[in-house]
């Protein structure tokens, strides 16, 4: 079992092991108790020493001083003169008993102090000396006279170190417990110098640790080296806190890239699956006017002269040539979109004229699925600061997605109005609507809600992002909404805009045509696709106009020079000559410096369109070219 020391000194231990404060305090106490202990050590000897020292002395000299008085008793044998000798020892107290002895060794004079009872003398006298005797000290001294000894002289007296050790130890036990209470006085005064700095530094260590808090700092007490740790504690927090938010901010940002790396990786491979289906859909839909348009030059070298089936014919081949048109155009868009070259040619037009194009185009697809469609216009005049075209191409495709994707004999509506100057039209429809995972992706590239073999409506996937890319260009907004599938659509547009005067009726004028109707023309074609140019310059004879033909771009060049062409609608991709460098040599030419250059080519970028603004061309159109389109460049002859 544990004795009761040891459990203290273990005790005091471990908390001098885990507290600065005691051992701070245990160190001035027994730095005290060791310097207290080694001084009063050092004295209570010396003192003894130089008691014990002085003692016998002081006895060696009264035994000498007696021996000499008492000489001359001895060797007269006067026993009397002897005792008076011893009884001067009277006005010594520390004395208690005196004795002479004879050289023989008889008792010869004594002396005991009346309060002393009890004495014995020695029986021989001993050697000269002394020795002690508990509390007294006892000393022989010989009496010689000119080397003849005559007697001894013996003394006894109190020898007081043990009282005196027993007083010094008191004295210093209270000068001990004294000097401690000071000492744990001035600890306290130290633990607020000096430990309690170091303390308020551990606290403020802790609570950033627990409360991840590196704004806390430590109270600057001093300005000694505890006052610079403490600055430089203070210091090292700062730093730690600035590279803690460092490395907070780092790893907040590599969870968000990691989030948006996620992010993108599944964009990519959702557009890498819609790309997949899109060629695959864009194949598809390629050959779906390609067969019947083989089915009809068949139909049309068998038919022989049933007017009936040619025109049936006739009108096929332009359907689905129409179809092969928008599919183009919408790649050409698409291409124009990624590569962040789509343009607008705005100007003034009237919201009623848009709308009226693209009801003309989208009409017959209406009237064929037998819709409902209702028209809510403002009844004053909208003006929009647009491009004509982009416009009714974004109300068409709204307007051809509502009939395609309902059921015959559904209702479709057509409403617009103006608040402020904003305007806002609505293409609401009963259709199949829109699932709620299709809503926040209707508008990306190749996105389709239908992607069965089985869906009976034809497309790329690319209407509603060029419409979406086509409102923003012109300043304004789409959004979708749907309650789910079998619960219609509604696209919703917004545009900036502002009311027309109703006096004011003069908004969107046509080109006006600048030569008289059935003007006939002088015509150059050049083209390295034989068919192409061959059929067109067939169609442009049947209309009246004198062409010529050319299948590159130096025999387009040579026969320029006599023929003084008034129109010229060249290839760009000419052997020999392209259509660049065919247009320049042209304009050098006095012969057609004044002739109307049109490239007519595959290339509709508006890179190839400013390259060919360049080159001296007047016009630019894109294959396959539409009739009105020629018709309206050779109305502006003079």
């Amino acid at each position: 079992m544990t004795s009761s020391p040891q459990v203290l000194r273990i005790g005091v231990l471990r908390a001098a092991k885990y507290s600065v404060r005691r051992k701070l305090m245990l160190v001035v106490l027994a730095t005290t108790l060791v310097a207290l202990l080694l001084a009063s050590g050092a004295m209570v000897i010396y003192d003894l020493r130089t008691y014990h020292g002085a003692r016998v002395n002081d006895l060696f000299s009264q035994a000498d001083l007696i021996g000499r008085a008492s000489a001359p008793a001895l060797a007269f044998d006067d026993p009397k003169v002897a005792r008076e000798n011893l009884s001067l020892l009277k006005v010594t107290p520390g004395i208690s008993a005196a004795a002479i002895y004879t050289a023989k060794g008889a008792l010869f004079a004594t002396y005991i102090r009346p309060d002393i009872a009890g004495v014995a003398f020695p029986g021989l006298p001993q050697t000269d000396g002394y020795q002690v005797d508990g509390n007294q000290l006892l000393m022989f001294q010989q009496i010689k006279d000119k080397n003849e000894l005559l007697g001894t002289v013996f003394l006894r007296a109190r020898y007081e170190l043990v009282d005196r050790l027993q007083n010094y130890l008191t004295i210093l036990g209270a000068v001990i417990a004294l000097s401690l209470l000071g000492a744990l006085l001035m600890t306290a005064w130290l633990q607020a110098v000096i430990s309690g700095p170091i303390l308020e530094v551990t606290q403020v260590a802790r609570q950033v640790m627990t409360q991840r808090d590196f704004s806390l700092r430590a109270r600057k007490t001093t300005q000694d080296e505890i006052g610079y740790l403490v600055d430089a504690f203070n210091d090292m927090l700062a730093e730690i806190g600035r590279r803690a938010q460092a490395l907070e901010e780092s790893n907040r940002a590599l969870h968000q890239e990691m989030a948006e790396r996620r992010d993108a990786e599944k964009a990519l491979l959702a557009a890498d699956q819609r790309k997949d289906e899109f060629l695959a859909t864009l194949a598809h839909e390629l050959r779906n006017p390609l067969a019947p348009l083989r089915n009809a030059l068949e139909i049309l070298r068998t038919a022989g002269g049933d007017a009936d089936t040619l025109r049936s014919a006739r009108e096929m081949m332009e359907r689905q040539l129409r179809q092969l048109v928008r599919l183009v155009n919408d790649l050409l868009d698409v291409s124009r979109i990624t590569t962040g070259k789509m343009a607008l040619k705005k100007e003034r037009v009237e919201l009623r004229d848009v709308v009226n194009s693209a009801l003309e185009a989208a009409g017959p697809l209406i009237e064929a699925r037998q819709h409902r469609l209702t028209l809510l216009l403002p009844p004053r005049p909208v003006i929009l600061f647009a491009d004509f075209t982009r416009l009714a191409q974004v109300f068409l495709n709204l307007l051809n997605n509502a009939a395609k994707f309902m059921a015959i004999g559904g209702n479709i509506t057509f409403a617009a109005e103006l608040n402020d100057a904003e305007l806002v039209a609505t293409v609401a429809d009963t259709g199949i609507g829109i699932s709620a995972e299709m809503l926040p992706v209707i508008f990306d590239m190749f996105a389709q809600a239908d992607r069965s073999l089985e869906r009976s409506q034809a497309g790329l996937g690319v209407g509603l992002t060029l419409v979406k890319h086509l409102v923003e260009l012109h300043g304004g907004s789409i959004v979708a909404h749907s309650k789910g599938l079998g619960h219609g659509s509604q696209f919703i547009v917004r545009l900036p805009a502002f009311a027309q005067p109703e006096e004011d009726t003069a908004v969107r004028g046509e080109d006006g045509v600048g030569g008289p109707a059935g003007a006939k023309c002088r015509i150059l074609l050049a083209d390295d696709n034989a068919d192409f140019a061959d059929s067109l310059a067939l169609l442009l004879r049947a209309m009246g106009h004198e062409v010529r033909v050319a299948y590159d771009g130096s025999a387009a060049a040579e026969i320029a020079r006599g023929f003084k062409p008034q129109f010229a609608f060249l290839d760009i991709g000419l052997p020999k000559l392209n259509g660049y460098e065919l247009a320049r040599r042209l304009r050098e030419l006095p012969a057609t410096r004044h002739s109307v250059l049109t490239a007519i080519t595959g290339w509709g970028q508006e890179e190839d369109r400013r390259r060919a603004c360049e080159a001296g061309f007047a016009h630019h159109l894109v294959k396959p070219v539409d009739l009105p389109a020629l018709q309206k460049i050779l109305g502006s002859a003079k």
